[in-house]
This record gives C-alpha cells, sequence and structure tokens, in this order.
C-alpha cells in the first residue's frame, strides 16, 4: 500500500510594521490623539520598506496579500506606498491602534519620565493601567486578538500590518513567550519590521526590528 504523503502546513505570515518618524517621535507621547502626520523622514522611510516588503518573492516565501493599518494618520500614511507597491489597498484594523495613554496622552517624554509610576511603565508593565486610559495587558490581548482575526482571515498568506511600537512589542513578547514585564527590551524602530508566522502548533519569530532585506525569512 502506496505512503500518503503528509501535507506540510503554510503558516500564516503577518509583517508586524511600525509607523514611521513623525514630527513627534522620541519627544512626546503622541497615543491615539488625531491630526499627528508622517515628517518628511517618516514619508522615505515608508517608500523604503515599501520596496522592502514588495521584494518578497511570489508565492513560496508568501508575497503579501493584504495592507492593514491602525486607523491613525501615521499608520494609514506609512501603509499606503506597501499597498501601492504591491497592488493592493489599505484596510483599517482597530485593533491596532496604539495604547490609549489616557490622561498622559500628548504629555513630554521627558517629563513622564520623573514621575514615579514611570519606573513601573518600564519595570512591571503588566500591573499598570495609563490614568484613564488602557492596560498594558488590555492592549497586549488586543492586538493579539487582532492579529488571531487577520490570521482566520488569510489562513496560509502574508499579510501586512502597519502598527505602533508598544503593540508590535506586545505582540512579539506573546508570540516568543515572554513575559510581558520583559516587553519593554525589545526596540522596534520607525519603519522596521518584525515578522511572526503563525502554524496550528504556535507562532514562530522570524524577525524582530529588522530594517535590512526580508527575502530570507524562514521557519528553520
Amino acid at each position: 500500500m502506496a505512503s500518503r504523503k503528509k501535507t506540510v502546513e503554510r503558516p500564516t505570515t503577518v509583517l508586524l510594521v511600525r509607523h514611521g518618524k513623525t514630527p513627534t517621535t522620541g519627544t512626546i507621547l503622541p497615543g491615539r490623539a488625531r491630526g499627528l502626520q508622517l515628517s518628511d523622514e517618516g514619508r522615505s522611510q515608508a517608500d523604503r520598506v515599501a520596496e522592502r516588503i514588495a521584494a518578497l518573492p511570489n508565492p513560496a516565501s508568501g508575497r503579501p496579500s493584504a495592507v492593514y493599518a491602525s486607523p491613525l494618520e501615521r499608520t494609514v500614511e506609512t501603509a499606503r506606498p506597501i499597498a501601492r507597491a504591491l497592488g493592493l489597498r489599505v484596510r483599517t484594523e482597530r485593533g491596532l491602534l496604539e495604547c490609549d495613554f489616557g490622561e498622559w496622552t500628548g504629555a513630554e517624554l521627558a517629563t513622564l519620565a520623573k514621575l514615579k509610576e514611570w519606573g513601573q511603565v518600564q519595570r512591571c508593565p503588566s500591573g499598570f493601567r495609563f490614568p484613564g486610559g488602557e492596560s498594558f495587558l488590555e492592549m497586549q490581548a488586543r492586538m493579539t486578538s487582532a492579529i488571531a482575526r487577520l490570521c482566520a482571515r488569510h489562513r496560509g498568506e502574508t499579510v501586512v500590518a502597519v502598527s505602533h511600537a508598544d503593540p508590535i512589542k506586545a505582540a512579539v513578547a506573546a508570540a516568543s513567550g515572554t513575559h510581558l514585564d520583559l516587553f519593554q527590551r525589545l526596540t522596534v524602530s520607525p519603519c522596521s519590521v518584525s515578522v511572526v508566522a503563525y502554524l496550528d502548533d504556535g507562532p514562530h519569530v522570524l524577525a524582530v526590528n529588522s530594517t535590512g532585506a526580508l527575502t530570507e525569512l524562514a521557519i528553520q
């Protein structure tokens, strides 16, 4: 009796892209405030990351079939050249939104760093809730739920999800089995790409904070 070949499961691969630089990147905690757009440098970064993603080969390594973005201006602006390079449209997904920083929205980072609460944000974020806003645990649950929805919708495909630094770090931490209290040790730079492949037996982190070529990504 002829043996039956085992079907190799094709992963659902998510390219997590942080938006490009804005005029306040690194100085202000903008949160979900509206009206913040990319700087000239940020637009150049978005064009470059679009070129890198468009260079992904067909179909074995999974050229992206969909591009999603947080509804905020800076993420949609970053997603547009990616979608254009792939011949796709940008779809918004609220689950990819920045953390709701509540009363801290719009504050200077230098000022926040002087608060006693800042130590907890950096060293024990799992127990912290932003005043009038979201907790880190809620942010991580929201982000991972959004990714799960995208994976269910695009099973076996590759998708781009343009989001923000903390949500991406929280998603990568969850995928790698890293406790949320350690997620601040991750770095996610503007227009970097972090890649997670999702299989039935669990996620595989293929890249974190990548600013180079993506063509060699594979599950080992």
